[in-house]
């Protein structure tokens, strides 16, 4: 796999991760007591429409083509909203985002598992994932975590030939009657006010999803996952603009930890490349001369 496809995974989960982080401070602004499923579907359905210009994209001959494991992925993935949306009103924002960053270390985990791909991980995500009061917006964050992951991890498992926009379209497909029955259920007055709310988020997260998809389709999960650690970065730095939360030692100690082993592992990748770039040419050189003898 060249470093040039490694490299440009990177660059998209860098980018994604603001995108989210952008969705969160829409989230953030909600009101304290907001419909949460309301919001939920409405996010699901603006999605929908958003996505609907796109629609060569979608091969409507093969539409549910891998239908288990979109149904799957997709209900995962209305947890895991629901779950955020929880965490980000209860937590502070750099909070939650630093429990959300337990994703990429279980999708390490699962890819390991499922994948038998190699392990790598960072002691510096333990440090800003130090012990907090746990409550529903932790344990909601920590869901949200899981739901991530595992539908990180999932994207493999989709159909290759379907392009991005056909799984994403299928997904909120799929999402839209459970969101919609939850929103029966919670049986909330109207608010106008979520709809600019659900708007905002809508366009940023679906920036992320796009991201996602692209990155972990092109590459190993244990390969790029790393980059997913930027976001913390972003999330500190909005969070200290926008809503005053200053970060801590903890905070600068943990990222300190990630940044250093990610240059150290990147400089060992070069190296690695470089030495398969020899060996190749190498190869071909003698496969040359024997060919003239």
């Amino acid at each position: 796999m060249s470093g040039k496809t490694v490299n440009s995974a990177i660059l998209l989960l860098v980018i994604g991760n603001a995108m989210a982080l952008v969705s969160d401070v829409f989230i953030k602004l909600m009101e304290s007591g907001a419909p949460i499923f309301q919001f939920t579907f409405l996010r699901c359905l603006l999605t929908l429409l958003m996505l609907l210009p796109l629609y060569r994209y979608i091969d409507s001959r093969r539409l549910f083509q891998g239908l288990g494991v979109h149904l799957l992925r997709a209900h995962v993935h209305l947890a895991g909203m629901v779950c955020m949306v929880i965490a980000i009103g209860s937590l502070p924002l750099a909070t939650a985002n630093a429990i959300f960053y337990a994703a990429p270390i279980l999708v390490m985990l699962f890819a390991v598992i499922f994948f038998r791909e190699r392990l790598s991980g960072f002691a510096g995500i333990i440090v800003i994932l130090r012990p907090v009061a746990i409550g529903w917006g932790a344990v909601a964050a920590l869901g949200a975590a899981l739901a991530l992951a595992i539908a990180a991890v999932m994207v493999r498992q989709l159909p290759r030939k379907q392009s991005t926009v056909h799984k994403l379209v299928l997904s909120y497909l799929l999402i839209l009657p459970a969101s919609f029955a939850l929103m029966i259920i919670e049986g909330a007055p109207w608010d106008p006010a979520i709809l600019v709310n659900s708007l905002g988020s809508t366009v940023f997260i679906l920036g992320y999803n796009i991201t996602v998809l692209l990155a972990y389709k092109q590459v190993d999960a244990n390969q790029v996952t790393s980059a997913e650690y930027t976001g913390l970065i972003w999330a500190v730095a909005i969070g200290w603009i926008w809503f005053n939360e200053v970060p801590d030692l903890w905070f600068l100690v943990g990222s300190v930890m990630i940044v250093v082993p990610l240059v150290l592992i990147g400089l060992q990748h070069r190296k690695l490349r470089a030495a398969t770039v020899r060996s190749g040419s190498a190869g071909l050189t003698q496969a040359a001369a024997h060919s003239t003898n």
